[in-house]
């Protein structure tokens, strides 16, 4: 038998705003259904969705990659149906925002401001280091400037590019159902930011990062596609390094190449998870990984 094409086929649908169908779909049905508008999709022409955050949260890189890549679709997967209703109704207000802004934008208003985010960012990364250099490290800079974070949270008041048309979240299993939603190397970037370490050692085949999942990671990632991994756990940084380093089809990126990476900033500053190690002064460990060609394929 196939698998369901989502968790919640063949039981009632979780909310998902004032469109979400409530009514009862069998396995066949969704099936169906998906493919049809797989299908339809492909005949359009329509966008896919390039980038996907596993364990997204409150959607805090979501929001922030949103303004830096407007062009680009990213669907944040949860599993957590409170933070999937929570982040879908944040994004539907940052939207509902921004569109008055370009209403109020549009009847002449003078007071509306556009914000250049990439500009923004890589004059902020610029000020950042310098500012870096030329501090102690046992007395970092304290900045409250609402300007320096706009990476850090993305929720400015003022008109960004996309308006935040381009982000959603769903919930899912992402250990059971991924490959159910992506075609073969259809994401661009893939996230797994700050991910439940699991401790104790009975548990360590439930870790987001594993062999298995490592192949359906580069079964959805198309080649030159980057995986993201961050955490503050120094157990899970090397299980996750481990784990990747002997995977044929992945790997590593220096480190001085991830300096130019527009999306870095995002993914250790704009969790609600990175935030709060940031808070605390805890240390986090960065290891991304680039998928290869497999040579079976060539």
């Amino acid at each position: 038998t196939k698998r369901p094409i989502s968790p919640a086929a063949g039981q009632p649908s979780a909310k998902r705003g004032p469109a979400a169908i409530t009514t009862t779909t069998t396995t066949a049905e969704a099936d169906a259904g998906a493919n049809q508008q797989l299908q339809a999709g492909k005949e359009e022409g329509m966008a896919k969705v390039e980038f996907a955050d596993i364990g997204c949260g409150y959607g805090g890189l979501l929001v922030a990659l949103s303004p830096l890549f407007p062009n680009t679709l990213m669907v944040g997967m949860e599993i957590r149906n409170k933070l999937v209703d929570y982040l879908q109704r944040r994004i539907e207000a940052l939207r509902e925002f921004q569109h008055d802004l370009v209403r109020r934008s549009n009847a002449g208003e003078q007071q509306i401001e556009w914000v250049d985010v990439r500009s923004k960012l890589d004059q902020e990364i610029a000020a950042l280091h310098d500012e870096a250099a030329a501090q102690p490290e046992d007395n970092p800079a304290e900045d409250d400037d609402e300007e320096k974070e706009l990476h850090d949270n993305g929720e400015t008041r003022r008109l960004v590019p996309g308006h935040y048309d381009n982000i959603a979240s769903m919930r899912i299993n992402c250990q059971k159902y991924l490959p159910n939603f992506f075609e073969k190397g259809q994401l661009s970037k893939l996230f797994i930011l700050f991910a439940d370490p699991h401790f104790k050692r009975r548990k360590h085949k439930a870790r987001i990062i594993s062999t298995t999942m490592l192949a359906e990671y580069a079964y959805v990632l198309r080649v030159g596609g980057i995986i993201y991994t961050i955490t503050d756990v120094k157990d899970l940084h090397d299980w996750n390094v481990k784990h990747l380093d002997v995977f044929p089809l992945f790997e590593r990126i220096p480190d001085a190449e991830l300096e130019s990476d527009p999306a870095i900033p995002c993914v250790v500053n704009s969790t609600e998870e990175g935030k709060k190690v940031a808070r605390n002064k805890g240390e986090k460990h960065l290891a991304c990984y680039r998928r290869i060609s497999d040579p079976a394929e060539l």
